[in-house]
């Protein structure tokens, strides 16, 4: 007998609470306290004019606040034409699950404007951005302690610069201001390694689950990312980053990118950089000479490969095309890319999906990383580096000092020495921390999958792990 969600097509808010359903049938919470988990708390909607071009344009913002079990709330705001309230309250929810997942101490929230960032000159868009900034700090929805934005879909470092500015004007003797949103710029309070954050933590992801021969059996694989070939559906800054990453340190063959005016595909793979570099350029990828261009985009996630990162928006995997998927593994890079009816039937044939809850958890964590030093006021490495070289100098020289004394006739070679030598910086302290952080929490979540009755797949195990968590927050507050 089919699965009821297996009948139609669920909107993404609706696939997220069947996923979370699905999940906390397995765990023993009171009906009250599972309700409280599942609901989104608050949504603001906004409605602002700005004059441009010689009238006054109306834009339509949203924020919403989907668990305050720990603040601040965090999540993304993104630019886009189709932004609408289901799917800003969707996404705040994978926010809370996500942000519990891999163990960062935020509630979820997420934010969006209704706009088409490609029809506004860089002078009008910092002038809405500026606008819909004052219109959500006035009410708290944009605060170093209670909400924290981020970049997302149509949003870059640009924008956050931006509201960092316009909410360090508005709270001139804040001095932690500058933690008010992040993504910013180096030069505004930003860090090293958030631009390359989500993409990295694809990557990191990756490399645990290759780490588990057991996992890759289950996908129907065997050993590891070396030689893999991958299809990438949306070269952004996530699909780039993971794309490049896989394919430059760890030998994967990207075979295909799939963007909105079609795909590129190459049996030895692409060039990356070339094919993002066109982009750049053109706006997309028709007459790309890295590889052969396919006007049906869409039909190549269907393409065998091994593994298929969906990287764009959510629901690309459907009830219209789940059947005909070949790829063994599925990695989400993008929040929500398989809708629920189309997960079931992707758990039926096998398929193994590393979900988005996890596998895109690479932004919040660096984002993490990036409110504590701007909480801090000093970047990561400052005070230890040169400690660290020092204590290493020490070790380096005494053993060389023994090989002279002794006799023994060898040396350290240079590269060595100079790598060893070497403190670490921000953006190697970055890295560590993120991939400490994807490592745990997917060890966590396999520990789920192996040893727990009824979870049966990731999904359902980081969904069990990340409930669990936000119910133990809310009944340490009372409830």
């Amino acid at each position: 007998m089919k699965d009821a969600q297996a009948q139609s097509e669920p909107g993404f808010r609706d696939s997220v609470d069947l996923m979370f359903n699905r999940a906390v049938r397995l765990l023993d919470l009171s009906p009250g306290l599972e309700e409280k988990i599942r609901v989104c708390n608050a949504t603001y909607i906004v409605r602002f004019g700005v004059r441009l071009r010689g009238h006054i344009h109306t834009f339509t913002g949203y924020r919403s606040n989907h668990s305050e079990h720990m603040e601040p709330v965090k999540g993304g705001i993104r630019y886009a034409p189709q932004v609408h309230q289901e799917e800003v309250e969707a996404l705040a929810a994978l926010m809370t699950y996500k942000c519990a997942l891999v163990e960062v101490p935020f509630g979820g929230a997420k934010g969006g404007l209704c706009i088409d960032p490609r029809q506004w000159e860089a002078h009008e868009l910092e002038q809405i951005t500026r606008r819909f900034t004052y219109e959500l700090a006035k009410r708290d929805l944009i605060n170093p302690s209670q909400n924290v934005p981020a970049p997302d879909m149509g949003t870059s470092e640009r924008e956050m610069a931006w509201m960092a500015d316009q909410y360090a004007r508005m709270n001139t003797t804040d001095i932690n201001a500058h933690a008010c949103v992040t993504g910013k710029p180096l030069n505004s309070g930003g860090i090293h390694g958030r631009v390359e954050a989500t993409g990295r933590g694809v990557q990191y992801a990756l490399r645990e689950f290759f780490r588990h021969p057991e996992d890759v059996k289950r996908a129907g694989l065997s050993g590891q990312i070396d030689g893999k070939r991958i299809i990438v559906q949306g070269l952004g800054n996530v699909g780039y980053h993971a794309a490049k990453f896989l394919s430059q340190e760890d030998g994967a063959k990207i075979i295909a990118i799939i963007e909105r005016d079609g795909a590129l595909v190459s049996d030895d793979g692409l060039d990356v950089d070339l094919v993002r570099d066109w982009i750049g350029r053109t706006g997309g990828v028709t007459g790309c000479p890295a590889g052969r261009h396919v006007p049906d985009g869409a039909a190549l996630l269907e393409e065998a490969c091994d593994i298929l990162i969906p990287a764009a928006l959510e629901g690309v995997i459907n009830l219209s095309n789940a059947e005909r998927i070949q790829a063994p593994l599925i990695i989400e890079a993008a929040n929500g890319p398989v809708t629920a009816a189309a997960d079931e039937i992707l758990r039926r044939k096998g398929t193994v999906i590393i979900p988005d809850l996890y596998a895109n958890a690479g932004g919040v964590t660096v984002s993490y990383f990036e409110w504590v030093k701007n909480l801090s006021h000093i970047r990561f490495g400052r005070m230890q580096r040169r400690a660290d070289e020092a204590h290493h100098l020490l070790l380096v020289e005494e053993l060389e000092r023994l090989s002279a004394d002794r006799g023994l006739g060898w040396a350290l070679s240079p590269d060595f020495k100079a790598r060893y030598l070497r403190g670490s910086d921000e953006l190697e302290l970055v890295r560590s921390g993120l991939d400490d952080t994807m490592r745990t929490a997917y060890q966590d979540m396999r520990q789920r999958w192996h040893e727990h009755e009824g979870v049966e797949d990731l999904r359902t195990a980081a969904f069990v792990q990340a409930i669990e968590r936000v119910a133990a927050s809310y009944r340490a507050k009372g409830l």
